[in-house]
Protein backbone atom coordinates (compact mmCIF):
# COMPACT_ATOMS: atom_id res chain seq x y z
CA UNK A 1 0.00 0.00 0.00
CA UNK A 2 1.42 3.39 -0.77
CA UNK A 3 1.78 6.23 1.93
CA UNK A 4 -1.19 8.42 1.24
CA UNK A 5 1.38 11.27 2.24
CA UNK A 6 3.85 10.23 -0.49
CA UNK A 7 0.73 10.00 -3.03
CA UNK A 8 -0.04 13.85 -1.58
CA UNK A 9 3.57 15.07 -1.81
CA UNK A 10 3.96 13.74 -5.18
CA UNK A 11 0.88 15.40 -6.54
CA UNK A 12 1.50 18.66 -5.43
CA UNK A 13 5.24 18.10 -6.80
CA UNK A 14 3.56 17.58 -10.63
CA UNK A 15 1.40 20.22 -10.13
CA UNK A 16 4.10 22.31 -9.09
CA UNK A 17 6.18 20.96 -11.79
CA UNK A 18 3.44 21.97 -14.49
CA UNK A 19 2.46 25.55 -13.36
CA UNK A 20 6.72 26.02 -13.80
CA UNK A 21 6.33 24.83 -17.07
CA UNK A 22 3.37 26.94 -17.94
CA UNK A 23 4.41 30.41 -16.29
CA UNK A 24 7.65 29.80 -18.61
CA UNK A 25 5.70 28.86 -21.65
CA UNK A 26 3.15 32.04 -21.16
CA UNK A 27 6.00 34.51 -20.54
CA UNK A 28 7.76 33.00 -23.75
CA UNK A 29 5.04 32.87 -26.20
CA UNK A 30 3.93 36.57 -25.11
CA UNK A 31 7.25 37.79 -25.46
CA UNK A 32 8.12 36.46 -28.62
CA UNK A 33 5.22 35.09 -30.68
CA UNK A 34 4.19 30.96 -30.39
CA UNK A 35 5.78 30.14 -33.52
CA UNK A 36 9.45 31.12 -32.25
CA UNK A 37 9.34 30.10 -29.41
CA UNK A 38 11.14 26.10 -28.77
CA UNK A 39 9.95 23.50 -26.59
CA UNK A 40 13.93 23.20 -25.37
CA UNK A 41 13.28 27.04 -24.43
CA UNK A 42 10.52 26.33 -22.34
CA UNK A 43 12.19 23.46 -20.46
CA UNK A 44 15.31 25.61 -20.26
CA UNK A 45 13.57 28.44 -18.47
CA UNK A 46 11.84 26.15 -16.40
CA UNK A 47 14.64 24.17 -15.78
CA UNK A 48 13.14 20.80 -16.13
CA UNK A 49 14.01 18.54 -19.53
CA UNK A 50 12.16 18.72 -23.10
CA UNK A 51 10.77 15.28 -21.74
CA UNK A 52 9.39 16.57 -18.55
CA UNK A 53 7.15 18.81 -20.46
CA UNK A 54 6.57 16.89 -23.21
CA UNK A 55 5.03 14.40 -20.57
CA UNK A 56 2.78 17.18 -18.90
CA UNK A 57 2.08 19.02 -21.97
CA UNK A 58 1.26 16.21 -24.96
CA UNK A 59 1.72 19.03 -27.54
CA UNK A 60 3.44 22.64 -27.89
CA UNK A 61 -0.15 23.70 -28.41
CA UNK A 62 -1.41 22.47 -25.16
CA UNK A 63 0.71 24.74 -22.95
CA UNK A 64 -1.33 27.81 -24.01
CA UNK A 65 -4.73 25.39 -23.41
CA UNK A 66 -3.89 24.17 -20.15
CA UNK A 67 -7.41 24.67 -18.87
CA UNK A 68 -9.13 22.56 -21.28
CA UNK A 69 -10.37 19.92 -19.00
CA UNK A 70 -11.69 23.03 -16.92
CA UNK A 71 -13.68 24.80 -19.71
CA UNK A 72 -14.99 21.37 -20.75
CA UNK A 73 -16.74 20.59 -17.40
CA UNK A 74 -18.14 24.12 -17.41
CA UNK A 75 -19.75 23.38 -20.70
CA UNK A 76 -21.43 20.19 -19.72
CA UNK A 77 -22.16 21.67 -16.48
CA UNK A 78 -23.79 24.78 -18.16
CA UNK A 79 -26.39 22.60 -20.13
CA UNK A 80 -27.11 19.54 -17.14
CA UNK A 81 -26.89 22.02 -14.08
CA UNK A 82 -29.27 25.02 -15.85
CA UNK A 83 -31.60 26.52 -13.76
CA UNK A 84 -35.72 24.58 -14.21
CA UNK A 85 -37.28 26.66 -16.74
CA UNK A 86 -33.86 27.42 -18.55
CA UNK A 87 -33.47 26.59 -22.15
CA UNK A 88 -30.81 24.53 -23.30
CA UNK A 89 -29.96 27.20 -25.86
CA UNK A 90 -30.42 30.16 -23.42
CA UNK A 91 -27.79 28.50 -20.87
CA UNK A 92 -25.35 27.61 -23.85
CA UNK A 93 -25.86 31.49 -25.39
CA UNK A 94 -25.11 32.53 -21.55
CA UNK A 95 -21.96 30.10 -21.10
CA UNK A 96 -20.72 31.35 -24.46
CA UNK A 97 -20.99 35.21 -23.14
CA UNK A 98 -19.62 35.04 -19.74
CA UNK A 99 -16.76 32.49 -21.49
CA UNK A 100 -15.33 35.03 -24.07
CA UNK A 101 -16.16 38.02 -21.87
CA UNK A 102 -13.33 36.30 -19.59
CA UNK A 103 -11.43 35.40 -22.84
CA UNK A 104 -11.08 39.16 -23.64
CA UNK A 105 -10.34 40.40 -20.38
CA UNK A 106 -7.08 40.87 -18.67
CA UNK A 107 -4.98 38.18 -18.65
CA UNK A 108 -6.49 36.31 -20.78
CA UNK A 109 -7.27 38.89 -23.91
CA UNK A 110 -3.20 38.76 -24.12
CA UNK A 111 -3.24 34.94 -24.88
CA UNK A 112 -6.01 35.60 -27.31
CA UNK A 113 -4.49 37.86 -29.09
CA UNK A 114 -1.41 35.79 -29.33
CA UNK A 115 -4.25 32.39 -30.32
CA UNK A 116 -5.36 34.99 -32.90
CA UNK A 117 -2.53 35.54 -34.49
CA UNK A 118 -1.19 31.84 -34.68
CA UNK A 119 -2.90 29.90 -37.24
CA UNK A 120 -1.67 26.61 -35.78
CA UNK A 121 -3.31 27.84 -32.09
CA UNK A 122 -6.58 28.85 -34.22
CA UNK A 123 -6.73 25.30 -35.89
CA UNK A 124 -5.82 23.91 -32.59
CA UNK A 125 -8.04 25.40 -30.59
CA UNK A 126 -11.39 24.96 -32.87
CA UNK A 127 -10.01 20.92 -32.95
CA UNK A 128 -10.21 21.21 -29.33
CA UNK A 129 -13.14 23.12 -29.08
CA UNK A 130 -15.24 20.19 -31.35
CA UNK A 131 -14.27 17.13 -28.94
CA UNK A 132 -16.71 18.49 -26.41
CA UNK A 133 -19.41 17.75 -29.00
CA UNK A 134 -19.89 13.82 -27.70
CA UNK A 135 -20.45 14.78 -24.22
CA UNK A 136 -22.66 17.52 -24.71
CA UNK A 137 -24.47 14.99 -26.76
CA UNK A 138 -24.97 12.47 -24.05
CA UNK A 139 -26.26 15.01 -21.60
CA UNK A 140 -28.71 16.07 -23.99
CA UNK A 141 -29.72 12.53 -24.87
CA UNK A 142 -29.80 12.11 -21.25
CA UNK A 143 -32.08 14.66 -20.74
CA UNK A 144 -34.40 13.64 -23.27
CA UNK A 145 -34.67 10.16 -21.33
CA UNK A 146 -33.54 8.71 -25.40
CA UNK A 147 -31.25 5.56 -25.31
CA UNK A 148 -29.48 7.46 -28.15
CA UNK A 149 -28.77 10.40 -29.56
CA UNK A 150 -31.20 11.42 -32.48
CA UNK A 151 -29.81 12.99 -35.25
CA UNK A 152 -31.75 16.51 -34.46
CA UNK A 153 -29.28 16.34 -31.22
CA UNK A 154 -26.29 15.64 -33.42
CA UNK A 155 -26.90 18.27 -35.15
CA UNK A 156 -28.04 21.16 -32.91
CA UNK A 157 -25.01 20.18 -30.41
CA UNK A 158 -22.64 20.39 -33.92
CA UNK A 159 -24.11 23.92 -34.77
CA UNK A 160 -23.98 25.35 -31.26
CA UNK A 161 -20.42 24.77 -30.83
CA UNK A 162 -19.69 26.55 -34.30
CA UNK A 163 -21.99 29.50 -32.59
CA UNK A 164 -18.58 30.16 -30.36
CA UNK A 165 -16.53 29.43 -32.65
CA UNK A 166 -17.59 32.60 -34.94
CA UNK A 167 -18.72 34.81 -31.84
CA UNK A 168 -15.44 35.05 -30.67
CA UNK A 169 -13.87 36.68 -33.14
CA UNK A 170 -16.53 39.09 -33.51
CA UNK A 171 -16.64 42.80 -32.85
CA UNK A 172 -19.79 42.39 -31.19
CA UNK A 173 -19.81 38.39 -29.88
CA UNK A 174 -23.45 38.99 -28.39
CA UNK A 175 -25.12 40.17 -31.45
CA UNK A 176 -23.29 37.07 -33.13
CA UNK A 177 -24.29 34.71 -30.61
CA UNK A 178 -28.11 36.30 -30.41
CA UNK A 179 -28.34 35.48 -34.82
CA UNK A 180 -26.60 31.64 -34.25
CA UNK A 181 -29.32 30.84 -31.73
CA UNK A 182 -31.98 32.77 -33.16
CA UNK A 183 -31.66 30.57 -36.38
CA UNK A 184 -30.85 27.28 -34.41
CA UNK A 185 -33.98 27.75 -32.39
CA UNK A 186 -36.28 28.16 -35.40
CA UNK A 187 -35.58 23.88 -35.72
CA UNK A 188 -34.39 23.23 -32.33
CA UNK A 189 -37.80 24.22 -30.88
CA UNK A 190 -39.74 22.52 -32.89
CA UNK A 191 -38.00 19.11 -31.92
CA UNK A 192 -38.26 19.73 -28.68
CA UNK A 193 -42.10 20.17 -28.49
CA UNK A 194 -42.75 17.05 -30.33
CA UNK A 195 -40.92 14.78 -26.90
CA UNK A 196 -37.83 14.01 -29.20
Amino acid sequence: MVDGAAVGRRERKKAATRAVILDAATALFLERGFDAVTVREIADQADVSPKTVFTHFPHKEALVFSDEDERHEHLIAAVSGRSPGTTISDALKAHYLAEIAALKSEPQSRILALMEDTPALIDYAEKMWLRHEDALVAAITEEFGLTGPSDEIRFYVRFALQIQLIAIHEADPESSVDAGFRLLDQGWTRYGETGA
